[in-house]
């Protein structure tokens, strides 16, 4: 693929149809599938840089790729994940950047992220699972032209709790958020049994699942739209997305790699683009 470096991201549309356009800066050495400080100093730079262009309106979004994060801790990036970055880059509170996890057949997003799982009990709340289902409303509703979205929301305990024989999170945390996103205009149900939430049937129910914890929502995308599945951050001022899946050193470099949830990240973040400077034209 042949590529032309540019100078300004508004060189980008015109050269398209000819080449790759990356725009000029920072460079360096590096080993496709061998990370180092170099390429992790590299990498945070593009971040930063492709970030500002965004809030500055100068690029509709940002679409990121997999990155090593023991690598980056080391160049002095000091966040979970680069949605956390984002978050806040953008000014944002970090509870309010929400992981949406979007393929062909599902939509899901976890409650609880990146923690160990017996942390996760701990953490939940109706104030936290209702602030972010309402973020996640607002953003199918601004990002996917979705009048009215469907919220399916999953238990945390097997069975949703079996009436409070495997749990009281389903009883005193779950249920009560539900209510008061209802309660609020927002098409909201549950808690649903995990284990049957994401049956053929039961996906064409809702529009998105909200899991409790990261495998909960993570394992049935996978399974599902590995290869074509976005990991979308919803509640920031601009676009960003990525493809669901790690670095995968081990094939890097070697033509293995399957384009598609990268190519399916740049399509969803220039759809939700042009979304946004639709409605608010």
């Amino acid at each position: 693929m042949p590529v032309r470096r540019i100078a300004d991201p508004a060189e980008a549309a015109e050269t398209f149809g000819i080449a790759l356009p990356v725009l000029e800066g920072d460079d360096g050495d590096y080993r496709p599938g061998e990370p180092d400080a170099a390429g992790a100093r590299l990498a945070l730079a593009s971040l930063e840089n492709a970030t500002a262009l965004a809030l500055a309106g100068a690029a509709a979004g940002v679409v990121t790729g997999p990155v090593a994060k023991a690598q980056l801790a080391g160049a002095g990036f000091d966040f979970p994940g680069q949605t956390e970055f984002l978050a806040d880059a953008c000014g944002i509170a970090e509870q309010d950047a929400v992981m949406m996890l979007a393929g062909p057949q599902l939509k899901t997003v976890p409650i609880t992220v990146h923690c160990a799982l017996a942390d996760v009990p701990g953490l939940l709340s109706a104030s936290l699972i209702e602030n972010r289902c309402r973020i996640v409303d607002e953003g199918l509703r601004r990002d996917f032209g979705m009048a009215a979205p469907r919220i399916a929301v999953a238990g945390l305990n097997p069975h949703s709790g079996e009436g409070g024989k495997f749990g009281r999170e389903e009883i005193e945390i779950i249920s009560p958020a539900i209510e008061a996103l209802r309660a609020r205009g927002i098409d909201a149900t549950g808690p649903y049994p995990a284990d049957a939430l994401f049956a053929p049937h039961a996906r064409s129910g809702y529009d998105v699942a909200v899991c409790m914890y990261h495998d909960q929502a993570l394992i049935p995308l996978k399974a599902l739209d590995f290869d074509a599945g976005v990991n979308m951050t919803l509640g920031l001022p601009i676009v960003r997305t990525s493809a669901d899946h790690g670095t995968a050193f081990s094939i890097a470099g070697k033509r293995l790699a399957d384009p598609g949830a990268t190519i399916a990240a740049i399509r969803m973040a220039g759809e939700a683009a042009a979304m946004r400077a639709r409605t608010t034209a």
